[in-house]
């Protein structure tokens, strides 16, 4: 049997793709091949008649079969979904942007309100400056 690559100038005859189950009739001499991946093989004429019916009953049984394959995917991605948000809560503490966690301290009531009480040692320093401007 002769292969062709994709999107290939052929003749007139049916041509099959394996790696897409395509079967496909080219009704000039000169068609090109869709670009597709995989090979093209030529198929003589009555084995295109024979093959016709054989991957049409393949597409029936397997319709089915991916319906409850892709029901099944995504039952399983929203279950996996609980799972993964109630990790990350526990692993990847609370972001608040803008404020500083470098720290490791908690800041306090005064300073939260924004009245933030200076030690002692500063209230005497700015005493102090008050005093020479005058």
């Amino acid at each position: 049997m002769t292969t062709f690559e994709s999107n290939a100038a052929v003749k007139s005859g049916y041509y099959f793709n394996p790696i897409t189950m395509n079967l496909l009739p080219v009704e000039r001499d000169g068609g090109r091949l869709p670009n597709e991946k995989g090979k093209w093989i030529a198929v003589p004429t009555f084995l295109a008649l024979a093959l016709t019916p054989i991957l049409g009953a393949l597409f029936l049984m397997f319709l089915p079969m991916i319906g409850f394959v892709l029901c099944a995917e995504a039952a399983g991605k929203k279950i996996a979904g609980v799972f993964a948000t109630s990790a990350g809560d526990l692993v990847a503490p609370g972001y608040a942007p803008g404020m500083a966690h470098l720290t490791g301290k908690e800041a306090s009531e005064a300073k939260k309100d924004g009245e933030a009480k200076a030690a002692p040692e500063l209230e005497k320093l700015e005493k102090e400056i008050e005093e020479k401007r005058k």
